[in-house]
């Protein structure tokens, strides 16, 4: 489980295929001995299992392995070496809940279909998988790319979001640009409130 706050920008420095699947070798500023084999970190809002590490001069190197289903789902199988990506650590009791609740269960790919940078805040409008739409509202929440987000308007299949300056500078969204497809995950009530509803209608 995770919150959507992003607490380090990594690198991934290697990609290797296996068959459907692939291997991938991720650069972070974690400290290795705060990190267990089999931890669980956030990939731009993918939940993966870190399957070993190594200690280097000023990084942690971390590996990751993402499956078909993962790929087929996810932004992952864009991915190369040196492309940047957002991390976070796994919840722990009692820590801040400082955005909202993320499971890492990423829901598909959405696209920015602009951005317009105003005073270093950057206004983005997104199009989202059609099936999710219905999910996404005003002033609700959405995880993108990891990244806990309010929502500014819907319209249709389409909805904005600001960013301030911080957001911009501590995550990749600093070097977002329109046509970009980015993970989406819904926000959790919202999907349960809707399944809820169906159910209601349905008599059952």
């Amino acid at each position: 489980m995770f919150t959507g706050i992003i607490t380090d920008v990594g690198e991934v420095v290697a990609v290797e295929e296996k068959g459907s699947a692939r291997h991938l070798t991720v650069a972070c500023s974690y400290p290795a001995d705060s990190l267990p084999l089999g931890a669980s970190v956030c990939h731009m809002g993918v939940c993966l299992t870190v399957t070993s590490l190594q200690s280097g001069s000023n990084h942690t190197l971390i590996t990751i392995d993402a499956s078909g289903e993962t790929l087929a789902r996810t932004t992952l199988g864009d991915w190369h070496a040196g492309r940047k990506v957002n991390l976070e650590r796994a919840l722990r009791i009692g820590d801040e809940l400082g955005g909202h609740i993320v499971t890492g269960h990423v829901d598909g790919v959405a696209e920015i279909v602009s951005r317009e940078d105003r005073d270093g805040t950057a206004w983005f409008v997104f199009r989202a998988p059609r099936e999710l739409a219905r999910y996404i509202a005003e002033k609700g929440s959405v995880a993108l790319d990891g990244t806990s987000l309010t929502v500014n308007g819907v319209k249709d299949d389409t909805f904005t979001v600001t960013m301030i300056p911080h957001t911009l500078a501590v995550t990749t969204w600093g070097d977002a640009k329109a046509g970009d497809r980015v993970n989406i995950e819904v926000d959790m009530m919202a999907r349960y409130s809707a399944r809820l509803a169906e159910a209601k209608a349905g008599g059952y």
